[in-house]
């Protein structure tokens, strides 16, 4: 039986979804992200991704929709951000 709370930190039986690190993110090979995965990889609200999705958002975040959910090709939002990154 497991011993730890799996609402605490560091605690190996999680949702998948929830330990995701940012370095698993990077590796991920030409994975699709999601919105959530986005803001992680960022390090910014989901609302600011939601921002940078706007049709006139000033410096758009290339993604695109499946249905109705946001899907985001790792290499393109890394290359996004070194093309901000001066």
């Amino acid at each position: 039986m497991h011993s730890c709370d799996a609402r605490a930190e560091g605690c190996p039986i999680v949702a998948r979804k929830e330990l995701l690190t940012v370095p698993e993110l990077v590796d991920r090979p030409q994975g699709l992200l999601t919105i959530q995965e986005v803001a992680k990889l960022l390090r910014v609200p989901i609302s600011w991704v939601y921002d940078r999705l706007r049709r006139n958002a000033p410096s758009r975040l290339p993604g695109f929709k499946l249905g109705k959910y946001w899907r985001f090709k790792q290499a393109e939002v890394l290359a996004w951000l070194d093309a901000r990154h001066v």
